[in-house]
C-alpha cells in the first residue's frame, strides 16, 4: 500500500516543519471558486487540500477532486463525513474514528461497512483518531455524530484521548473545533496533547487569522486546517501560509 503522503507528513514533523491544508467543502464551491482557491494555494505553496464535509449533499466530489488534480500538484486528501464520500481520484483518505465520542457507529461501525470499498479504491489510507472539541457553538459534525464534544477547558481529557488513539494504532490525531466554531482550540490544549504523542497532530476549526494559526503551530500542531475563514476571504491563504510556514521547531 502506498504511504507516500503519510511519510511526507511524518518527515516534515521530524524536521520541525509545519504544514497548511486548505479545506474545501464540495457543497460550497463551484468551478470558478475552486479554480481561484487552487491558484491562490499554488502561489502560497499550500501543502495539502482536504476535500469533504459533514454532509456533502451535492454530487460534485469527484468533479472537485479532478479539477484540483488537473490544475496543480498539491496532494488531495479526502476528509469524509460518511463512507459514501469517497473519490478514487484523490491521493489519500483520512480514515476517521471518532475517538472523542462514544457513538459505536463512528468508532468502528461504519468502517466495517465501508472497508471493502475503501480497500478497492486504491487510495492511501491514513487511520486518524478524530477528536471533536467544543468550539462554543453547535456544529454540523457534533449534530451528525450524535456525540458530545470534548470540553474546551479539559486539557487532561484531550491529552488522554489522544494518547489512547496513538496507542490503539492511529497514524495521526486530528483535533477539530468544527466548521463555524466560535472559538478555536486553545494553545494550552494543543500543547498538552502534542507533548504526549509522537504521531502528527492536525488542528482545525475556528482559526480565522494568521496569528492564531502561528500560535497553534508554536503550541505543537503539525498541520493547520482552515476552511470557513478562506470561504469568506480566499485572499487569506497567502497570509495563513506565510504564518504557518514561518514556524520551525527544533527537534
Amino acid at each position: 500500500m502506498n504511504n507516500s503522503i503519510y511519510h511526507t507528513l511524518t518527515a516534515r514533523k521530524q524536521k520541525g516543519q509545519k504544514s497548511f491544508a486548505v479545506l474545501i467543502d464540495p457543497d460550497k464551491v463551484d468551478g470558478a471558486s475552486v479554480q481561484q482557491l487552487v491558484q491562490l494555494s499554488a502561489e502560497a505553496k499550500v501543502d495539502y487540500f482536504l476535500v469533504g464535509g459533514s454532509l456533502v449533499i451535492s454530487n460534485q466530489l469527484d468533479e472537485v477532486v479532478q479539477q484540483i488534480k488537473a490544475s496543480c500538484g498539491i496532494p488531495v486528501i479526502l476528509f469524509p463525513g460518511s463512507p459514501s464520500q469517497i473519490s478514487r481520484y484523490a491521493d489519500a483518505l483520512l480514515y476517521l474514528s471518532l475517538i472523542s465520542g462514544r457513538n459505536p457507529e463512528l468508532l468502528i461501525g461504519q468502517h466495517v461497512i465501508s472497508a471493502p470499498f475503501i480497500k478497492q479504491s486504491g487510495l492511501e489510507i491514513i487511520s486518524t483518531g478524530y477528536m471533536v472539541v467544543d468550539g462554543g457553538a453547535p456544529t454540523t459534525v457534533s449534530y451528525i455524530s450524535n456525540a458530545s464534544p470534548l470540553p474546551s477547558d479539559k486539557n487532561e481529557i484531550a491529552m488522554c484521548t489522544a494518547m489512547a488513539g496513538e496507542m490503539l494504532g492511529m497514524k495521526v490525531i486530528y483535533m477539530d473545533a468544527g466548521s463555524g466554531a466560535k472559538k478555536a482550540i486553545t494553545e494550552n490544549m494543543i500543547h498538552a496533547v502534542a507533548q504526549q504523542i509522537s504521531v502528527p497532530l492536525i488542528v482545525g476549526g475556528g482559526i480565522i487569522n494568521p496569528e492564531k494559526a502561528y500560535l497553534n503551530c508554536k503550541a505543537g500542531a503539525d498541520v493547520i486546517v482552515i476552511g470557513n475563514a478562506i470561504e469568506k476571504d480566499a485572499s487569506l491563504i497567502k497570509e495563513m501560509a506565510a504564518a504557518i510556514h514561518s514556524v520551525m521547531v527544533k527537534v
